[in-house]
């Protein structure tokens, strides 16, 4: 058995996501953590694995269900997971200082996605400072909408601020935020934490200084390769998933709404896929079409050391590019007149390949436990929304239809494990479980096979 200072980065990483969602567990099932009857084991280890992994599915209603000291453990187990990789790789990088080797020093890196090392203190500061305004102005802005609302104006406000930015989806409403679906000042709010969370802080703190630049009518640095294939993905996702909504839903859900409700929630749903888990709409009564349009934008999910989860939206842009480039004859990969690394094309496609087999067994696994023999023709209708719990799951998002608290026990075991694996990502719990070492290099040697 290998001691706490030999553990690998990566298995140092998910043991303490399994750690914190342990502790959060036996916290929840105190009797002081609910306003009835204390929280089963399975809802505990339910709701403290979605609170650390950002999720937000639910198997009760955080608002009733839970007393103040319940919400806050949630509220302090979401903030913890919302920055747990990012400050993580950066803590035992930079200040721990162990000795390690390079393949752990890379693992760490791939886990902020960023190719620098240095100044990692400056970074963390720079991390949590950032999180702390952020919140702290988007818990302020909402103060002010809700303050003749809602006696405990503050405590809401703070509590959804720091759910949205975190990308959790947990609301102490038991409607998400159906209530506020025509209110443009509580979606402008909400989906802004939600976009400024799921971007990732580097590329969020890069973007941040070309804008002050510019207004500061200096010459801003030239964006990164990386700063630019997130913000023109997260664009493009963002006004697909707005256009897309709209055509879906526009005689189902939005029927019969105001025209400026309408734009307000196909807007804000072409947001919430970004992995942040809040609706303004009730997606049980959303057209099977919505639902797999969804879905994907789920898989994809948020950007790259951010709070969010999913495959990300680099993962996209260099596939994208990869069968541009291919299209047009080119061997390798390139995008805004810069080649992409191979090895970064590899991470792509792995993560990408890794994830899809993933969801797919998952799938698998949930008709077998949910629906068992049940013939195709009845189970039609809850497969589908089978199939989006799981990809909420795995992506981190918090998205569901309203049947997660009637699905069986070894369904809800499965939705924790698709948490866990979603939010360490599927590289990082794979290189925790294959060790440290690395098997000798060699090549094989070569064998045409016939493709297509």
């Amino acid at each position: 058995m290998r001691s706490a200072d030999n553990l690998s980065p990566a298995a140092l990483l998910v043991g303490s996501f399994a750690a914190a969602i342990l502790v959060g567990t036996v916290l929840l099932m105190l009797p002081m953590a609910s306003t009835g009857k204390p929280l089963t084991a399975l809802e505990a280890l339910f709701m403290s694995t979605s609170a650390v992994c950002v999720t937000g599915l639910t198997v009760l209603d955080p608002g009733t269900r839970l007393t103040g000291f319940g919400q806050g453990v949630l509220l302090a187990l979401f903030q913890g997971g919302g920055l747990g990789i990012m400050t993580f790789a950066i803590f035992v990088t930079g200040v721990v200082g162990r000795g390690m080797s390079m393949r752990d020093r890379a693992v760490l890196v791939d886990s902020i996605h960023h190719s620098q090392t240095h100044e990692l203190r400056r970074l963390l500061r720079h991390v949590l400072r950032f999180t702390l305004i952020v919140e702290g102005a988007g818990a302020l802005a909402l103060w002010l909408r809700w303050r003749h609302q809602f006696d405990d104006a503050v405590y809401q406000s703070v509590f959804h601020a720091v759910s949205a930015f975190c990308n959790a989806g947990f609301s102490l409403f038991a409607d998400s935020l159906v209530r506020f679906r025509g209110d443009p000042w509580v979606n402008l709010v909400m989906g802004g934490l939600i976009v400024i969370g799921g971007l990732g802080f580097l590329v969020t703190f890069e973007l941040r200084d070309f804008a002050f630049a510019r207004m500061m009518r200096r010459r801003p640095a030239a964006l990164s390769l990386q700063a630019r294939l997130v913000f023109t993905t997260s664009l493009g996702l963002l006004l697909a998933g707005f256009a897309g909504f709209l055509l879906l839903e526009w005689g189902n859900t939005l029927r019969g709404l105001p025209l400026h409700e309408k734009l307000l929630a196909a807007a804000f749903q072409s947001v919430t896929p970004r992995t942040a888990g809040f609706n303004t709409i009730d997606y049980g009564q959303a057209a099977a079409a919505t639902l797999f349009f969804t879905i994907l934008l789920m898989f994809v999910g948020a950007s790259p050391g951010s709070t969010g989860g999913g495959v990300k939206t680099t993962s996209l842009a260099l596939l994208l590019a990869l069968v541009r480039s291919r299209a047009r004859g080119h061997r390798r990969a390139s995008a805004y007149e810069r080649a992409i690394p191979d090895a970064a094309m590899d991470r792509a496609l792995t993560l990408t390949l890794l994830s899809g087999t993933l969801v797919a067994l998952s799938i698998l696994l949930m008709a077998f436990f949910e629906l068992g023999s049940t013939p195709a023709g009845q189970s039609q209708p809850l497969f589908l929304a089978l199939f989006f719990e799981i990809v909420s799951a795995f992506g981190t998002v918090g998205l569901s239809t309203g049947i997660t608290a009637t699905l069986s026990a070894p369904g809800q075991l499965l939705l924790v494990v698709l948490m866990l694996v979603g939010r360490v990502g599927p590289l990082t719990l794979a290189l925790a479980v294959a060790g440290r070492r690395p098997r000798g290099h060699f090549r094989y040697a070569e064998e045409n096979v016939m493709v297509g």
